[in-house]
């Protein structure tokens, strides 16, 4: 983990990966729920996919989707290095024609332990709304950057970065809808960017 966080310390885009207490967390809660079969929706460097499969039993499986390939490859010898590379299905490509086509075929429906989604903000209700298909009933879906910098309480008028401020109302929208959504029971915490765990009821 260590190794993977120093990798990723060096690229440009190091703000998107997620934080070491993150993947301390998700690392425990996968071993807390037994998680077996699971999905991450935005990889980038694979820190948050190294956390999943150091926690997945041998014969654990991770559909991995990130649109960009070479992130993902930065960090795949220490994976190897781990011996957890066998685990991972990564995709390259966007998730949502893969979701659907998951949808269409009927097999995945309630197929999944446990799925993470760190990606396009803009998307979270879009995954949000096939995710609940596919993850079972008492499993768990958790949505990073929740807190989104903080901006989701800063007044309206507060001086946000540029990116903050364009994602912020797609954040704020995700929130609204989980909390009002009475198929899944959640929780937010305020680990890294804040994690939004919601559990399937029905």
């Amino acid at each position: 983990m260590k190794e993977l966080r120093e990798i990723t310390a060096k690229h440009p885009w190091n703000i998107m990966t997620t934080s070491a207490d993150e993947g301390q967390f998700l690392n425990m809660l996968l071993k807390l729920i037994n998680a077996k079969n699971t999905m991450e929706i935005g990889v980038y460097t694979g820190y948050s996919l190294l956390a999943t499969a150091l926690a997945l039993p041998d014969d654990g499986k991770i559909l991995a989707m990130d649109i960009n390939r070479e992130n993902y490859e930065l960090g795949l010898p220490v994976i190897e290095k781990a011996g957890l590379a066998h685990k991972i299905d990564f995709r390259e490509g966007p998730a949502l024609p893969v979701l659907d086509q998951m949808i269409e075929d009927g097999k995945y429906h309630g197929t999944f332990d446990f799925i993470f989604v760190d990606a396009d903000k803009d998307n979270y209700l879009n995954y949000h709304k096939r995710l609940i298909e596919l993850v079972k009933v008492g499993g768990v879906i958790g949505y990073d950057n929740t807190l989104w910098n903080g901006s989701v309480v800063a007044p309206p008028d507060a001086p946000l970065r540029k990116y903050v401020r364009y994602y912020r109302d797609f954040v704020l929208e995700l929130n609204k809808a989980l909390a009002a959504d009475p198929r899944i029971e959640i929780c937010m915490l305020p680990v890294g960017d804040g994690i939004t765990i919601c559990r399937r009821l029905s």
